[in-house]
């Protein structure tokens, strides 16, 4: 099923399957494909974000889960107190990973950078659709969902993977200015994989 993806400043980008099937204004995509569904969203369309710090993120914190919150809490954990957690009881650092990868998600992150170790964690990551990068020579500051400097991935192709995210700024400048957690949608291989209520 073909489907549109269109933004406030009027470009979109058509999905069909995993793939872009098309690139342009949201009204000649929809004149060109009346039968495709529309989604309408607010802000701007980009090829999505790569973290990083992936290990950081993933291996050395703890995301609770929310029926924790009053023993853990609803942020992340790092440090001393992450590690414990893992040691006390190792078959929470897949589920801590999956909450980790629907954290980037909800950041525009579509891609990872730095060697996962943890089987289980890597797994997690694999079956999630993020890609994996290199990681920089220098890395930018502390380790966050919304590093700083952002890593924007090259531009989208026809034929290319359907994997972008929406951020609602008006501007790149204003995406670099306010952070990843301004995005609204990330999609990967075609599919939604977070959508912000």
């Amino acid at each position: 099923m073909l489907t549109l993806h269109a933004v406030a400043d009027g470009s979109a980008v058509l999905v069909d399957g995993e793939h872009v099937a098309a690139l342009g204004t949201a009204e000649e995509l929809a004149d060109a494909h009346p039968s495709a569904r529309v989604r309408r969203w607010p802000g701007i369309l980009t090829p999505g974000l790569l973290n990083p710090y992936g290990p950081e993120i993933l291996e050395s914190t703890y995301h609770p889960d929310p029926r924790e919150a009053e023993t853990y809490g609803t942020v992340p954990i790092g440090g001393e107190r992450a590690r414990e957690i893992f040691r006390a009881d190792p078959s929470r650092l897949g589920a801590s990973a999956r909450r980790g990868v629907q954290r980037l998600f909800a950041h525009g992150t579509v891609a990872l950078a730095g060697e996962l170790r943890a089987k289980p964690v890597l797994e997690v990551a694999q079956r999630s659709g993020l890609v994996f990068g290199g990681r920089p020579d220098r890395l930018p500051g502390p380790v966050s969902l919304s590093p700083t400097p952002l890593v924007l991935l090259p531009g989208l192709a026809v034929g290319g993977p359907a994997r972008f995210a929406v951020f609602d700024v008006a501007d790149r400048a204003e995406l670099v200015r306010r952070g990843a957690s301004t995005c609204v949608a990330t999609v990967i291989g075609g599919r939604m994989v977070y959508r912000a209520r």
